[in-house]
């Protein structure tokens, strides 16, 4: 279960699906927007409001973020929320007659931990962060398992009155495609791509956010002769708004939509500059590729950040006008983008998701 077809927590959960097919193919799934299912109007209005805020007013949503006082406030309206869609859950638990659920967001492990206590029923339940932050909207007495992204996630768990047997350090799962050994010259020429040219690769995510417009006009300045590799999601009025303004750039920009082969473009950058959602953080640390943080959300990038930059895995420029300075120095050293890459690697998971599916099938 999930929130948001487009969004780190539906790929989490498709990535965990995939391992689980790979395993134990004659394995029964079914994977759901949690959200969309209990609360199909709601969800519309939701994530409407959560986009204007982390637009427009970002600093909003930094307050209400894992804010202590906040949880409390709204412990009362969450149970009542909770209640309301058990008949839901019910309906849907007595169709499907699940083994164990698995959720990779809050909300809907939140309804399932509920449901499990109001109808005593004793359902495995797995909860798998997608985040380097356990925001306490995840714990509940009823969470059989928690799979976080790092050991240091899992003892902050603890400290929030986790029991340490629940608890395992698997890291964030994404598809194994990201793992997968690719010819760059092969990549190259399929794509008709530049391969003389250092690449970069800039994404806002799936939903193409970020000042990714900005970013463009810093890279003009840049010394060295790059290319530009821009994916813009499902962002369509970014696409539009790009595709008029990039016949006037002095870079070679290659623009992209919603692509399937975001892997391939990763193996063939130099560097990426990027907003630091959990999934797509796993897959730039397996893949070793250096990586720019540029004006992260607060709430979980702003924390998933520290936790990069403590590692010395990532590099924030706070100023997205001045990003073409970071570009030029780290492309001029060699040695900086090999240290970041090590960095990467050191604390990656690669194996993340096979081992949410083996721990999923042992129980």
């Amino acid at each position: 279960m999930y929130i948001s077809e487009v969004s780190g927590h539906r790929s989490a959960i498709m990535a965990i699906e995939k391992a689980v097919k790979s395993l134990a193919p004659g394995s029964e799934i079914l994977s759901i927007n949690a959200f969309n299912y209990t609360n199909p109007i709601s969800e519309k209005v939701v994530n409407r409001i959560y986009m204007e805020v982390i637009k427009r007013t970002p600093k909003i949503w930094d307050y209400l973020y894992d804010n202590p006082n906040v949880v409390k406030g709204l412990e009362k309206i969450k149970r009542h929320v909770h209640r309301s869609n058990s008949p839901k859950l019910k309906k849907l638990f007595d169709s499907f007659k699940p083994d164990l659920v698995v959720c990779s967001q809050a909300f809907p492990c939140g309804m399932v931990a509920d449901y499990k206590k109001t109808y005593g029923i004793n359902l495995p339940l797995v909860a798998v962060l997608t985040d380097y932050i356990p925001h306490s909207y995840w714990v509940y007495d009823t969470v059989d398992y928690y799979i976080t992204p790092s050991e240091e996630v899992s003892g902050r768990l603890e400290k929030k009155g986790v029991d340490p047997s629940k608890i395992r350090s698997y890291g964030i799962p994404f598809d194994a495609k990201f793992n997968q050994q690719m010819e760059s010259a092969e990549i190259f020429s399929r794509l008709k791509l530049n391969p003389d040219k250092p690449a970069v690769l800039i994404m806002g995510g799936g939903q193409g956010l970020g000042p990714i417009k900005t970013i463009v006009r810093s890279l003009e300045k840049c010394s060295l002769p790059i290319q530009e590799f821009i994916v813009t999601g499902t962002n369509k009025k970014l696409y539009r708004s790009l595709k008029r303004k990039i016949k006037r750039c002095r870079k070679e920009i290659h623009l992209f939509g919603f692509i399937q082969n975001i892997h391939e473009l990763m193996h063939i950058s130099r560097l990426i500059i990027t907003k630091p959602g959990g999934v797509t953080t796993a897959e730039v640390l397996s893949m070793g590729l250096p990586m720019v943080i540029v004006k992260p959300i607060p709430g979980q990038e702003m924390n998933n950040t520290r936790f990069l930059t403590h590692q010395q895995a990532a590099i924030k420029v706070d100023d997205p006008k001045e990003v073409y300075r970071t570009i030029d120095a780290l492309l001029a050293d060699q040695t900086k983008l090999e240290r970041l890459r090590n960095a990467e690697l050191k604390i990656s998971k690669p194996g993340a998701s096979m081992d949410i599916a083996r721990l999923l099938l042992s129980l």
